[in-house]
């Protein structure tokens, strides 16, 4: 005759899973109710240089006279940030020329945030630009729309108008 282990007989394997299947069930159940420990804030995975961000070289600032005709580049960042302004002086109206066409779309990409930005189109206005015959000495101006503000101050930006590139300006 084999002797069983007390532990090993169906009626107590059978209550011992009965009961461990009432331990999950209640282990769900409270889990369920209990509000979940709170998350520390998760670190921002962007880092922000402590440098100061130095504008276009003497030498990008020649090219771009003596090649794009053009000169006193800023793009400032207005109306609390919902507007770009990109404003540049004409040297040279013929190597400008694009600058001054009305069917040459502006684009402003952000280096940093990959947004791309175009110039809005008011119902009465026209585009936020200023178009036409280009003289030289006179200042110029194109703003382009932030809305949500995906680019900030102090980010690198490139300005797109037909083929003409104008690459590194800095948002002050």
């Amino acid at each position: 005759m084999k002797l069983r282990s007390p532990l090993t007989t169906p009626a107590v394997r059978f209550a011992s899973s009965v009961c461990l299947a009432a331990a999950l069930v209640q282990g769900a159940a409270a889990g369920q109710s209990a509000p979940a420990a709170p998350r520390p804030p998760v670190a921002s995975t962007l880092r922000h240089s402590p440098y100061l961000p130095v504008n276009l070289s003497q030498h990008a600032k020649t090219y771009y006279g003596m090649m794009k005709g053009i000169d006193n580049l800023s793009v400032r960042s207005t109306a609390s940030g919902n507007l770009i302004r990109f404003s540049y002086r004409v040297t040279d109206p013929v190597a400008a020329h694009l600058l001054g066409e009305k069917t040459a779309t502006a684009y402003l990409y952000g280096q940093t945030s990959h947004a791309v930005l175009e110039i809005p189109v008011m119902d009465k206005v026209g585009p936020l630009r200023q178009t036409g015959p280009l003289e030289p000495g006179q200042e110029y101006w194109m703003v382009f729309s932030n809305k949500g503000g995906p680019i900030k101050a102090g980010e690198r930006v490139d300005v797109f108008v037909g083929s003409l590139h104008i690459d590194g300006l800095i948002v002050e």
